[in-house]
């Protein structure tokens, strides 16, 4: 609802909207309202939904970002940064290995002084893989020569958003400026907050973009990131210090705007209750808020007790803190992260202490605590232990212990993780179910597979026991795939829901030996592994008759991310297979586009509205690209087609024990993400292939065959068939869509007509 006009009149401020939202629905407002040119964007939780509410408003024709997925986070800061070379406004949002990810690239914008807002939802880097909130992340961010703003609710998130856009370009700055606020506590929990109903405010309180040159002017053509010696290298650097040193008097000053237009103030350092304090928390965002309603009960009991906390990291609030705490007795900086490990404090600890140190009147003794991690609560009794150790040193007049973790649960020596699941026997999985074969005339490899009824004497290498969605078919695809290997199994698992569903700290549901690495570099990770069993081997440290075979398994997008590194892999050639799974999204983190996603399709970052009507791209043909890379055998497989998969399975075992890299995608359902019901699973599968949508194949050392042609066995179907079997397509058979059905027709009939062609002729 509006606040009452009465009231906006008598402030003499233009109207504003009473709501309830949270924080990441606040910067997608925002950054609607300021309009961005341009957001690079890859999806990775907690930051993602920033990229889906604009998306879902952009279908809806509610502004005009231009809005370009990367193939990762990297890529998205490229894309983000080659967008401010052309002038304009640039917006991202990103967490925690997204941002580890990009990191190279942010000194780069830094350097060379473009502007542009960064939302980081903040949450805890990997490993091990933890999704929630910390500011693992943030500790990395401050070192990159952006602005570093913090907002601690959805209506910081809010403000800092405009005001970063003020301050990144204004005239004396002219820098990258990143919004940090905590992932799930402050981006998925809503609060009362206000924002102006009318986005021109917004704009005009903005004003427009000026920048002065571009790389998209010929006739001012400039050169954008030189190579460079010294003394300019020095000197450079010397800029961006000045660049700091103007944005301390620069930011103020448009706070101070900010509080005439909106009402809201932001001082640099946020200092509650420390005129008289004697002891004080430092904490940074949220919990900060948490900490006042402690210090308030203290003061209630005698204590002055009182809290800072920074609205603006970077440049560091150095000046503020002096003087915040100079009457202070004890002050314990409580830090989300611990990204200092062996310096005995994190990182805020030490530049809390610098800027003491600076000022002779001090006396403030400081202890530093860890708190927190990995998106641990921090209640109101973390805040009181924290007051009660402050209020101890002050009365002691010195520090015990300067250095430690709150709320470490300690482990019981007594208690030792106990096997849930009995290794695998040589003999067990050494059954003989799978022969194969090469013929010494033809050079081609003949399988022989046991019936689909002895094949389930095959003991599972992946237990019941996984945490997937009813109908998910990564688990029947993956053990349809495993019953064609015979032997010992080493596994690998990119980030993805096959990782996250089967290994939930203490437990596994794996029998095999797993690993896990992240998103992008699985299979330089696995090719490691392969090269070191190899070379322990050829050296006598492991039985030279010992026989593993390497399978990594991606999905979820993966192939995106991790493309560049399984291309390197592929061409090294090592002994190993990737299995992709295909189930055309990013499903782990909530069901983005990605670019196995089809044209078309309805994803939660291709919204269907008035103005956008599903993903706006064709999918990518993984397993065309990997074939393009000469290994020897590429296949594709589904569930549907059991006995498919299982001698492609086979053959890839073959391959990868005695050639090289195997290279294997297999499509799977994902009933929840794909608006469909269970039961049809097989069926939309089968659809899927019939409709050559998802052709089966493989390709032998360059030699493609088709192993299932729909029109040879009278099954060939429109792929409209398919489409209808889905609810993220089924706004595809509308009348208004029909364009778009025939060129998803067209394409998928090009692409079948090749690789016909391709099974005619063996030189194709």
């Amino acid at each position: 609802m509006a606040i009452p006009k009465e009231a906006l009149h008598e402030a003499g401020r233009p109207e504003q909207k009473l709501d309830f939202r949270s924080g990441n629905e606040m910067a997608a407002i925002a950054a609607r309202q300021i309009n961005f040119h341009v957001m690079g964007y890859y999806p990775i939780t907690p930051s993602t939904e920033v990229a889906e509410y604009l998306d879902e408003m952009k279908a809806d024709g509610e502004h005009e970002v231009v809005m370009i997925p990367g193939d990762g986070e990297h890529g998205a800061a490229g894309i983000c940064y080659g967008a401010t070379t052309a002038g304009g406004r640039v917006v991202n949002a990103t967490s925690a290995n997204g941002l580890m990810y990009s990191l190279e690239q942010l000194p780069v914008q830094s350097g060379t002084r473009l502007p542009m807002v960064l939302n980081l939802v903040t949450r805890s880097i990997s490993g091990p893989l933890n999704i929630h909130g910390d500011h693992s992340d943030l500790y990395f961010a401050i070192h990159t020569g952006w602005i570093v703003l913090l907002a601690r609710d959805p209506q910081a998130v809010y403000d800092m958003n405009v005001l970063a856009v003020k301050i990144g370009e204004h005239p004396r700055v002219r820098l990258p400026v990143i919004v940090a606020y905590d992932g799930f506590f402050t981006s998925h929990q809503k609060r009362r907050v206000q924002y102006f109903a009318h986005p021109e405010e917004v704009r005009d309180f903005l004003g427009r973009r000026e920048q002065e040159f571009t790389s998209i002017d010929p006739r001012n053509p400039v050169t954008i990131g030189p190579y460079m010696n010294e003394p300019d290298f020095i000197n450079n650097k010397y800029q961006l210090k000045l660049a700091f040193d103007a944005a301390r008097e620069v930011i103020p000053e448009i706070f101070a705007e900010w509080e005439r237009l909106s009402g809201r103030s932001y001082p640099v350092l946020d200092a509650y209750r420390m005129d008289d304090a004697e002891v004080a928390l430092f904490l940074v965002n949220s919990a900060a808020e948490t900490a006042k309603d402690v210090a308030d009960r203290l003061r209630e009991q005698g204590i002055r007790a009182g809290v800072v906390s920074p609205n603006v990291l970077r440049p560091f609030p150095a000046a503020e803190i002096r003087k915040a705490l100079r009457g202070v007795k004890a002050v314990v900086v409580a830090e989300r992260a611990d990204t200092s490990f062996g310096e005995d404090g994190s990182q805020l600890t030490h530049e809390i202490k610098s800027a003491l140190r600076d000022d002779p009147e001090n006396r403030t003794l400081v202890l530093s605590r860890v708190y927190g991690l990995g998106g641990k609560e921090f209640y109101p009794e973390d805040a009181r232990t924290l007051f009660d150790e402050a209020v101890e040193a002050a009365r002691n007049g010195r520090v015990e212990k300067p250095f430690e973790y709150l709320g470490v649960t300690p482990g019981d020596p007594a208690k030792q993780p106990v096997r849930v699941v009995e290794p695998l026997k040589k003999e067990e999985v050494n059954l003989g179910l799978v022969e194969v074969e090469k013929d010494p005339e033809t050079g081609r490899l003949e399988v022989k597979v046991a019936r689909p009824r002895e094949l389930t004497a095959r003991p599972k290498r992946l237990v019941p026991g996984h945490g997937a969605c009813p109908g998910c078919g990564i688990f029947s695809a993956v053990d349809t795939f495993l019953k064609g290997i015979e032997g010992d199994v080493v596994v690998l698992y990119q980030t993805g829901c096959g990782m996250v569903v089967t290994t939930g700290y203490p437990y596994s549901s794996h029998r095999v030996t797993y690993i896990h690495n992240l998103f992008q570099n699985g299979a330089a990770t696995l090719s490691g592994v392969v090269e070191m069993f190899h070379e322990r081997q050829r050296r006598g440290e492991i039985p030279s008759d010992e026989e593993l075979t390497f399978v990594m398994i991606t999905g979820d997008g993966g192939m995106d991310i991790g493309m560049g590194p399984a291309i390197g892999t592929a061409l090294r050639n090592h002994r190993l297979i990737i299995l992709e799974y295909d189930n055309q999204g990013y499903m782990n983190t909530g069901a983005q586009l990605s670019y196995s996603t089809p044209y078309g399709h309805r994803t939660s970052t291709s919204h269907v509205g008035p103005a956008e009507a599903g993903k706006a791209f064709h999918h990518k043909d993984t397993a065309q690209i990997m074939a393009a890379t000469h290994i020897p055998y590429v296949f594709t497989g589904s569930e549907a087609f059991p006995q498919d998969l299982v001698k492609k399975a086979a053959k890839a075992q073959y391959y990868a024990t005695r050639e090289g890299m195997v290279y294997g995608k297999v499509l799977v359902t994902c009933p929840l993400n794909w608006l469909s019901e269970e039961r049809l699973g097989t069926k939309i599968q089968e659809a899927a292939v019939n409709s050559c949508f998802f052709p089966l194949y493989e390709v032998e050392h360059g030699v493609t065959t088709l192993t299932h042609n729909p029109e040879d066995r009278g099954k060939k179907i429109p792929v409209s068939d398919w489409l209808k079997m889905m609810g993220k397509t089924r706004h595809l058979l509308k009348p208004e869509h029909a364009d778009m059905v025939a060129e998803i027709q067209r394409e998928v009939d090009f692409r079948w007509e090749q690789l016909k062609a391709k099974h005619a002729s063996p030189v194709l």
